[in-house]
C-alpha cells in the first residue's frame, strides 16, 4: 500500500482532515499517521522493515492505522476476524507464516493451543500498541518478495471449507477502487461507510483503500445494527457504501419509508442471492439507489451498473464489466457462448488476484490457457453488455435424479410481496435422495433483527401460500419446495452473507423436528391436497400439497420448534462479533 499511503500522507501534510469516524469518535489523518508510526516501530523491533503482518481487522481506526503502518514499512497485510476459530487461525499461520501478529490479547489467548502457552510466533516478545492491543513481532530477515508483488491477503469466508488466503496487489485494489469511484460519481473528500466487517477483502478494498484514495472520512460501525448504521451515515453525509443483500434489506426495513439516506448517492450490493422486488422496496424506503453487482475476493468488484440506469438494469441484472475486465460464459467444453445463453462464468482483468497463500508464499491460481479464472458461477450475458449471475454451478438439489436450480426457486419465492429473505436448501429423503425445503423470513419479521420472540411467534408464510404464488408465477410444479420453515433470520457468515452450509444444517434440523412430531404419511395420486383430521400440540396440522410419490409438505408449526437461535443464526454478527466478519453474486469473500 506504499503508493496509497504516500498519497494520503501528502494530503494530510497540506491540510488535516477527519479520516475515520467510528464508535470511539472522530480521528484526524495526522493523528492516525502518528499512531501508525508508533505501530511501525513495534512491528519492526530490530529495525528490519517490511514483513508480513497478520492483523485482527476490526471496524475501527485500528485497521486504518495498521494499513498506514504497513504502507510506511513496505509490509504486506493479512486479515483475520475476531471470530476466527482456533483451527482457522492455525491454518492462517500455516499458509501465511507471518512475521508479526497484531490482535487483542483476548483473541490471542483464544487462538493459542489449550495450555501450551506457546505464542503464534515463538521467540517473539509482546509489545503494546493501538490502545492496549498486542503486537507479536518476530526477529530476523523478512522477505515480502514471496508474495510476488502482493500487498493484501484476505481470507475467504470459509463457509464451504477451509478459508483460503487470497493475495491481491495494490494495483488491483486501486483499479477496483478507481472504477467504483467513477461508476458512483464520487469526488475527493467524499465520506464513505463500511458496514461489512473490514476483515473481508471486499470491505477492506472498498472501505479502507477507497477512503484513503478519496481523502475523506471512513464512517464505521463496530457492531452491525441497521438503525445505528442509518443514523451514522445520515449524520456524517455519507455518499456511498457497499453491503451484502441481507444488510440492504434490513436497513430498508429499519428506515420504514423515511428515505433517511437521500443524501447517499448509491449503495453497492452483492454477496448473496438478490431479488429485484425486495431490493426495490428497500431502495424506496431508504431514498437512495441500489446497484446490484458481481465480484469476489479473487477478482474484486469487477461489474456494476450506474446510479442513472433504469431499475431493471440496476436491480434485475448484475451490471457491466469494469473497463479492461472481460467476463464470459462458456459451455462445458470451454466454448464461449453468445448473449442470452447461460454458461460457466470466467473472468480476467486488472483486479484478478495473484494466487492463494500456501506454505508462506503465493501459489499461482489455475487459469484457462488464455488467462481466464473460472469463478464457479453460472452466467448469462446480454446484448447490451450487462451480465446476470444465474446461480452457482453447485447450487442444485438432486431430487430423484432431477436437478433443481436453487437460485431459480429462490428468485420465484422471493418475488412474493410478503417475503423479505429466502433460502432454499435440500433435506434428505430415503426414496428420492433430496427434497427442496425453503427457509423464509417474512416481511413482518424482517424489521425485528434479532430482538423479537424466538419461540416461533409471528404469522410467517406457509407452504400453501408459497405454492399458490409459485403457481401464479408459472414456476414448474416439479420445482416447488416441499417444506417451508418460517424463521426470524437466515444463517449468515460473520460478514453477513448467506451461509448456505449453516442454512442446510438448519433445514435438516427443522425437518428432523418435523418428522419427530408426525406420523409418516405418504401422498399418492389418489389423495392430493388432503387436509389432516387431527391436531398436534393443540394446533391444526399444516396443509398438504402433493404431486405423485411425494411425502406430505408442511411448514412445521412454529410453537413446536420455533425460530432458529439468534446467536447461531442471527443477523450479521449481531451477537457474534465484537465489531460488525465466494459464492454467488458475491462481493469478495468477504
Amino acid at each position: 500500500m506504499r503508493q496509497t499511503v504516500r498519497e494520503f500522507y501528502e494530503r494530510a501534510e497540506r491540510a488535516d482532515f477527519t479520516a475515520v469516524v467510528d464508535d470511539h469518535g472522530r480521528h484526524t489523518a495526522r493523528d492516525l499517521l502518528d499512531r501508525a508510526a508508533e505501530l511501525a516501530e513495534a512491528m519492526t523491533p530490530d529495525g528490519t522493515p517490511g514483513g508480513t503482518v497478520l492483523l485482527q481487522a476490526d471496524n475501527s481506526w485500528r485497521t486504518v492505522t495498521a494499513t498506514l503502518a504497513a504502507g510506511m514499512t513496505g509490509g504486506v497485510l493479512a486479515l483475520v476476524n475476531r471470530h476466527t476459530t482456533r483451527a482457522e487461525f492455525a491454518a492462517a499461520l500455516e499458509d501465511i507464516r507471518p512475521d508479526a501478529v497484531i490482535a487483542e490479547a483476548s483473541a490471542l489467548d483464544e487462538w493459542h493451543a489449550p495450555g501450551s502457552g506457546t505464542p503464534p510466533l515463538p521467540g517473539a516478545r509482546p509489545a503494546e500498541a493501538l490502545d492496549g492491543w498486542t503486537v507479536l513481532a518476530g526477529r530476523g530477515p523478512r522477505d515480502v518478495s514471496r508474495w510476488s508483488g502482493g500487498t493484501l491477503i484476505g481470507l475467504t469466508s470459509g463457509s464451504t471449507g477451509r478459508p483460503k488466503g487470497v493475495v491481491q496487489s495494490e494495483s488491483a485494489l486501486r483499479y477496483a477502487c478507481t472504477c467504483t469511484i467513477d461508476v458512483n460519481g464520487l469526488r475527493d473528500g467524499d465520506a464513505v461507510a463500511a458496514v461489512v466487517p473490514l476483515s473481508s477483502t471486499a470491505a477492506y478494498c472498498f472501505g479502507v483503500c477507497l477512503a484513503l484514495m478519496l481523502g475523506g472520512p471512513l464512517v464505521l460501525s463496530g457492531r452491525w445494527d441497521p438503525e445505528q448504521a442509518l443514523a451514522r451515515m445520515a449524520a456524517h453525509d455519507v455518499r456511498w457504501t457497499m453491503c451484502v443483500p441481507t444488510m440492504a434489506l434490513q436497513m430498508g426495513s429499519a428506515a420504514a419509508g423515511s428515505r433517511v439516506l437521500e443524501g447517499v448517492r448509491s449503495i453497492t450490493v452483492g454477496g448473496g442471492p438478490m431479488d429485484r422486488g425486495a431490493l426495490a422496496r428497500a431502495e424506496r424506503s431508504l431514498g437512495t439507489r441500489i446497484l446490484r453487482v458481481f465480484g469476489m475476493s479473487e477478482c474484486l468488484g469487477h461489474t456494476s451498473p450506474r446510479p442513472g440506469d433504469p431499475e431493471e438494469i440496476r436491480l434485475g441484472r448484475d451490471g457491466r464489466p469494469f473497463p479492461g475486465t472481460e467476463l464470459r460464459a462458456v459451455d462445458t467444453d470451454g466454448t464461449a457462448l453468445g448473449p442470452g445463453r447461460t454458461g460457466r462464468a470466467q473472468v480476467r482483468g486488472p483486479s484478478l488476484f495473484l494466487g492463494y497463500a500456501h506454505d508462506g508464499k503465493v501459489e499461482s491460481p489455475v487459469l484457462t490457457p488464455d488467462g481466464f479464472f473460472p469463478t464457479g458461477d453460472l452466467l448469462m450475458t446480454g446484448d447490451d453488455g450487462t451480465v446476470t449471475v444465474m446461480g452457482r454451478e453447485k447450487d442444485v438439489i438432486i431430487r430423484g435424479g432431477r436437478n433443481l436450480d436453487v437460485t431459480e426457486i429462490e428468485r420465484a419465492v422471493a418475488s412474493h410481496p410478503g417475503v423479505a429473505r429466502v433460502c432454499v436448501a435440500p433435506v434428505p429423503d430415503p426414496l428420492l435422495g433430496e427434497r427442496a425445503a425453503v427457509l423464509v423470513v417474512a416481511e413482518a419479521e424482517a424489521g425485528t433483527h434479532g430482538d423479537g420472540d424466538d419461540t416461533g411467534g409471528g404469522a410467517g408464510i406457509g407452504l400453501h401460500e408459497i405454492t399458490e404464488h409459485l403457481a401464479r408465477t408459472g414456476l414448474s410444479k416439479a420445482k416447488w419446495p416441499e417444506f417451508a420453515f418460517s424463521v426470524s433470520e437466515l444463517p449468515q457468515t460473520t460478514v453477513g452473507k448467506l451461509d448456505r452450509s449453516a442454512a442446510r444444517r438448519l433445514a435438516h434440523e427443522l425437518h428432523a423436528r418435523l418428522d419427530a412430531h408426525q406420523e409418516p404419511h405418504r401422498l399418492t395420486d389418489r389423495e392430493p391436497h388432503r387436509q389432516a383430521d387431527h391436531e398436534r400440540h393443540g394446533r391444526p396440522d399444516q396443509e398438504r400439497h402433493g404431486r405423485p410419490d411425494q411425502e406430505r409438505h408442511g411448514r412445521p408449526d412454529q410453537e413446536r420448534h420455533g425460530r432458529p437461535d439468534q446467536e447461531r443464526h442471527g443477523q450479521p454478527d449481531q451477537e457474534r462479533h465484537g465489531q460488525p466478519d465466494h459464492e454467488q453474486h458475491r462481493l469478495g469473500d468477504a
